[in-house]
């Protein structure tokens, strides 16, 4: 086992040889220069070029992270890192490590995690294309503060410390560019003590294309801060449309409303039911959702989200689909006696259709929830729960008396 160091600077790489040895001794100048006890570590995902000798022979510790992506060069290389703390950043010299004061300053008061701020510290010219600067960068920050309230206002920055004890606690589990996005929303949520330091960002040494792919990648981010996140991509909608349409199916359901100069009629009470269905649905999932992110450790848990569910037991959502269900059958049953008095010829009659609308709804909302609830019950099964079949059964032949 290594001697224990105060810090790692981790740099993932993966054909940087053109860069990697400036970045290398601008963090080893760092070290000599603060005094700090620390490495410096390359994480190699994989290069070609190079870059894992030159990385040994410009004096950094080389581990080699056998799974493909940016985020799982950095997961292996905070695994093998000796330091207390851990400062990562690009291996493209588009970042400074030789100046990382303001970063060590922070962990040293107690900080689990500093990001760099690089709209605060200044973007030189060439270093950030336009449509990340002004679209991508400050839009997926601003969804990642909306949905989980980080104060986090460079969710990308690429230059960052931790703890490394906090960090490995989170369990982070993404492979991709996505992983920036999981260390800052899994922080957040867990209740970490995260700060934020200028940094300035210069154009990076490489004379090839970045790694980077502003669409695909900005979409895996944004994917992500989604799937994280069941309130926003689930809850909220699956609220409004229901409200939606509880409110225009209650209006309607008597008869015509007049609003303006439009009416509103048997058509309108149609698409009312469709966001009754569509919202229930959603809200749904946003259960089911929240329910196995929890379990699975991909959310942390919420007391107020596990009051909700505990009392949304599997009787008492089926209690509901039930009654649903009934109603709607009674409703249909209704309709299909009108129906049938007219000899099952066409229905002319609003009051007869709008009966029928609803008793769809109510039908399609209580199978709609019967089968979520079910689902939600497999997902809160026991996990590590022996099964009998797995039990030893002690084979008492040889120890019972036998009468004759």
């Amino acid at each position: 086992m290594g001697e224990a160091l105060e810090l790692t600077i981790l740099m993932p790489c993966l054909n940087e040889a053109e860069t990697l040895a400036s970045c290398i001794e601008k963090a080893k100048t760092y070290l000599a220069r603060s005094g700090v006890a620390g490495e410096v570590l390359v994480a190699d995902n994989g290069s070609t070029d190079g870059s894992q000798a030159l990385a040994e022979a410009s004096g950094a510790r080389l581990v080699i992270a056998e799974q493909r992506g940016y985020g799982a060069a950095l997961a292996s290389g905070i695994a093998a890192a000796r330091g207390k703390f851990v400062i990562m950043g690009d291996a493209d010299d588009s970042y400074d490590f030789a100046n990382l004061d303001a970063f060590m300053n922070e962990l040293r008061r107690g900080a689990d995690l500093v990001m760099g701020d690089r709209f605060a510290g200044g973007i030189a010219p060439g270093a950030m294309p336009w449509h990340h600067r002004y679209i991508g960068n400050p839009l997926l920050s601003f969804v990642g503060r909306l949905f989980f309230k980080t104060p986090v206002h460079d969710f990308h920055c690429g230059l960052r410390g931790f703890s490394r004890a906090a960090i490995a606690d989170l369990n982070l589990r993404t492979t991709g560019m996505e992983f920036a996005s999981e260390m800052v929303v899994k922080a957040t949520l867990s209740h970490l003590d995260i700060r934020e330091v200028p940094t300035v960002l210069r154009p990076d040494g490489r004379s090839r294309q970045p790694h980077l792919r502003s669409f695909r990648d900005g979409w895996r981010h944004l994917r992500f801060l989604l799937l994280f996140s069941p309130r926003w991509l689930f809850l909220y909608p699956g609220l409004f449309l229901l409200t939606v349409g509880l409110v225009f199916s209650s209006m309607l359901v008597s008869g015509p409303v007049r609003i303006g100069t439009v009416t509103l009629s048997v058509h309108s009470l149609l698409v009312a039911s469709l966001c009754v269905i569509m919202g229930t649905q959603s809200i749904a999932f946003a259960i089911i959702g929240r329910r196995f992110a929890s379990r699975y450790g991909f959310i942390p848990r919420s007391g107020v989200y596990d009051r909700v569910l505990e009392n949304l037991t599997l009787e008492r959502l089926l209690l509901l689909a039930i009654l649903l269900m009934t109603a709607g059958l009674a409703a249909m049953g209704w309709g299909t006696w009108e129906w049938a008095k007219r000899d099952f010829g066409p229905l002319t009659s609003t009051a007869t259709l709008r009966a029928l609308i609803l008793a769809m709804t109510a039908l399609v909302t209580g199978f709609q929830l019967m089968m979520s609830a079910f689902m939600s019950s497999m997902i809160n099964i026991p996990i590590y729960e022996r099964r009998l079949a797995d039990q030893v059964i002690p084979d008492d032949r040889f120890h019972r008396t036998d009468p004759d």
